[in-house]
């Protein structure tokens, strides 16, 4: 093992006891030293670092829990339970594989990916729960990914009955039990919940999980998480809530998602949003309120008043006005996380917010505003559990921005709470002054000047070729998440046809969670190839002939039998997936696992890091909800913030955040329009974004699959150059998602087609990828017949070479 993995290792086992989230606790754990431990459940042998698809690390070596309590000196005792585990799995894929194998005959190569992505459930089986020793810990885990949404069925989204029956006979029969969910999507555990003493959410914090996980056993960390998202019984979830159509899903919950809905309705969650518990316990005392122009502050005072070391997180919420918008019971503001304080040690910390953040969108006036009437400031750790701060009155109704709609119409409203009565006790009142509110003016971002110089003097095809990814002969290598041609593995990158003008390549890797690239690496007189497969191969057998041929011909690019030469590794380090870090509420943690992604980007060759994914968590049925932060945009449009900073720390490596907008669903992702009114784009699922973009400037920005309403973002100008750019000042360059754009005969028997080159060019998309020759012919027969306007493509290309010259330099250039 080379130094740096050493070092990010330690840096990870460090970071990851921190997004661990203690939700219930009787006072047996930790343990005071290794012992006999009886281990069970799915995640004990086969436990998970990460999810799967795109956002998957390829790592040299994690260790499970198993092997990390036997590093940590602990004695299993139940190795017969797993052995008879993984043959009843085994036993159970013959089933499941004989219906997918019908689902995928009769849904045919349209839905060929989206089957294939499909998660077996737990099976149910009959193992005896006879493990020596005190102390048994039964591990939940539950995974999912790119591709395809979860089920609600027994053994994914809900328990099976076997996993009831043992974590309940557990419960029982040993003197401390101990439930560990390794999960970064939600479960519903409502049926064990209320029975079971200890529950730790060990969540899927990368590659030392196992390790991390015994430390934090054993006392040697503790964990400090909190919730970043709301978990509750399945069937407390807002009804009114559309999920997975094919075609329009309706977010009719408008801006009552997670914790905005439960705690508005006044319905009791499982876990709050914002809840977790610790090895020790805290007091918080809260102190005044003070107001500088817009900027609101409060004091508080946190003190350890358990036996253990610990850190606590403190948050803000605000109730805004009931005005002429509806309003949530209250949103989140602020947070902080405090250093490790020992058993009566004190912190003060400080909680701030400008009142100019919690603008709401007005459709009436197409403004953003903040109405008149008393905020209300509430301090606690978590949502359901906070105190009054003090109020703050504005006086009138104060017009920040004035905007443009742009997500289009809708053919419903959104749904409102019967608003009761929110009066809270009297308190000290503080009084901001509306005129020290000033109405923002936009200016869209100008390319820089020299490489708009350099693109007016390109020919149609010169100019093309940058707006479309590096492809080679036909088109690019097609591989899924492997179309980069200089770097094994990586996911694409861009034409590298102009270096005697200065303006480089840079290529782009994949993996919120991570460098994805490939481990085992060739490199011949051809140049670089991985040694394995880019996909499973195994799943072959799934597919009818027909089918399985088009497939092979997409994998085209791992022909591994043809190609000989040294062979190297790239050992890349899984960091905790977006909802994990999240839940360390930590910012200083989310740069850290920034600057670990930076480091191997420069060792690696990496300009451009496909991530971070900061959809928000609207539906605990999404399958990359493991990839995205939260269900609330102010945390998540923080750490997503926090890891840019990290990454781009240098000026010489870049983040995309992904994927714009509204990405909250995977089921036939290429063509399902997410039907969403404007205020609810913007107060929810912009947001983040937003907070992204104008705090720490990342390079791009990725659009995303799928259609709002009815329209694909990617050709949408009102989004790409109304918002991103001319609202949010967004300088950098915006691509596609990938292996999309190109028409394909199942346009014409479904609602909606793909997005396509031509139109999102023309509504400012910069970068088509991972590209292919037809992209390039239909730029450039659109550039000839006047279809597409030569300058818009000009400014294209010259924000290229200015993504290029920024983390690439210069270089040398020759006239033009």
């Amino acid at each position: 093992m080379e130094q740096y993995e050493r070092e990010h290792l330690g840096a990870l086992r460090r970071i990851a006891p921190e997004c661990m989230v203690l939700l219930k606790s009787n006072g047996d754990f930790p343990l005071a030293a290794p012992q006999k431990i009886a281990l069970y459940g799915n995640g004990a042998r086969h436990t998970l670092k990460g999810g799967r698809g795109s956002g998957d690390v390829n790592v040299e070596y994690f260790p499970s829990v198993e092997q990390g309590l036997e590093n940590a000196g602990c004695i299993v005792t139940t190795k017969a339970w797993l052995d008879a585990y993984e043959a009843a799995y085994e036993a159970g894929k013959n089933p499941f594989q004989t219906w997918l194998r019908e689902k995928i005959a009769a849904e045919g190569m349209d839905r060929l990916m989206e089957n294939l992505s499909i998660v077996m459930p737990e099976p149910d089986y009959d193992i005896p729960l006879d493990g020596e020793g005190d102390t048994a810990i039964y591990v939940l885990a539950r995974q999912c990914g790119e591709g395809v949404d979860r089920g609600a069925v027994p053994g994914d989204l809900f328990l099976s009955k076997t996993e009831i029956r043992d974590i309940m006979t557990l419960q029982k029969e040993y003197r401390k039990f101990l439930l560990v969910l390794n999960t970064a999507c939600y479960v519903d555990i409502s049926p064990v919940a209320a029975y079971i003493d200890n529950i730790l959410l060990l969540s899927q914090p990368g590659m030392t999980v196992g390790d991390s996980f015994a430390d934090v056993l054993l006392g040697r960390a503790y964990p400090s998480g909190k919730m970043a998202a709301t978990w509750a019984a399945w069937n407390d979830y807002a009804e009114i809530s559309e999920f997975g159509n094919r075609e329009d899903t309706r977010y009719r919950e408008g801006i009552y998602v997670g914790y905005r809905w439960f705690d508005t309705v006044g319905t009791k969650p499982l876990f709050p949003f914002g809840f977790g518990l610790g090895y020790t316990t805290f007091m918080l005392t809260v102190g005044a309120v003070s107001i500088t122009k817009t900027v609101a502050s409060i004091s508080v005072t946190v003190e350890n008043t358990g036996s253990f070391a610990g850190k606590e997180v403190v948050q803000l919420y605000v109730s805004l006005p009931q005005g002429k918008l509806d309003q949530p019971k209250h949103v989140l503001a602020s947070f902080v996380k405090t250093e490790e304080l020992q058993p009566g040690e004190t912190q003060a910390v400080t909680l701030s917010f400008d009142m100019a953040d919690l603008l709401s969108y007005d459709a009436t006036t197409c403004s953003r505003i903040l109405e008149r009437g008393e905020y209300i400031l509430w301090v606690g750790n978590s949502s359901r559990n906070t105190v009054l701060a003090g109020k703050i009155m504005l006086e009138r109704t104060v017009t920040l921005e004035k905007v443009t709609p742009v997500a289009g119409e809708t053919d419903f409203t959104d749904w409102k709470p019967m608003c009761g009565d929110r009066t809270v006790k009297e308190c000290a009142v503080l009084t901001v002054d509306p005129d020290d509110f000033t109405e923002k003016s936009f200016v869209c971002p100008s390319p820089d000047d020299d490489a708009m110089c350099i693109a007016k003097k390109l020919t149609d095809e010169e100019l093309c070729y940058l707006c479309t990814g590096e492809f080679e002969n036909e088109g690019s290598k097609q591989v899924i998440g492997d179309s980069a041609l200089t770097v094994a593995g990586a996911a694409g990158e861009s034409t590298g046809r102009f270096r005697h003008l200065g303006v480089q390549s840079i290529i782009m890797a994949d993996g919120p969670a991570g460098l994805r690239l490939a481990r085992e690496c060739g490199r011949d007189e051809n140049g670089v190839f991985p040694r394995t497969p880019p996909t499973d191969l195994r799943v072959l057998e799934l597919i009818p002939e027909d089918m399985k041929k088009v497939l092979l011909a997409t994998l085209s690019g791992f022909k591994k039998e043809e190609r000989s030469g040294e062979t190297y590794y790239q050992n890349c380090t899984a960091i905790p997936v977006a909802t994990a870090l999240a839940q360390s509420w930590n910012i200083d943690a989310a740069e850290m696992c920034g600057d670990i992604v930076r480091e191997e980007m420069m060792r690696f060759g990496v300009d451009v890091w496909l991530a971070p994914a900061m959809n928000i968590q609207r539906n605990g049925l999404c399958g990359r909800n493991f990839e995205y932060y939260s269900e609330d945009p102010l945390l998540s449009g923080k750490m997503a913030a926090a890891v840019t900073r990290g990454v781009q720390r240098d000026g010489r490596h870049g983040a995309m955040i992904k994927h714009f907008i509204c990405n909250n669903q995977e089921t036939n992702r290429f063509r399902t329009s997410s039907m969403v009114n404007e205020r609810t784009m913007r107060d929810i699922y912009c947001r983040g974004f937003e907070i992204a973009v104008k705090e720490a400037a990342p390079i791009a920005v990725m659009t995303s699959y799928n259609l709002v309403n009815g329209v694909h973002t990617c050709e949408n100008r009102g989004l790409l150059e109304t918002m991103l750019r001319g609202e949010w000042g967004f300088a950098g360059v915006v691509t596609s998602d990938y292996l999309t754009g190109d028409k394909t005969p199942s346009d014409e028997i479904n609602k909606y087609r793909k997005f396509r080159a031509v139109p999102s060019l023309q509504a400012g998309l910069d970068l088509v990828m991972p590209g292919g020759k037809a992209h390039y012919e239909q730029m450039l027969a659109a550039l000839k017949d006047g279809t597409l306007d030569r300058e818009t493509v000009e400014t294209h290309a010259a924000r290229m070479i200015g993504c290029v010259w920024k983390l690439r330099g210069k270089g040398q250039k020759e006239d033009v």
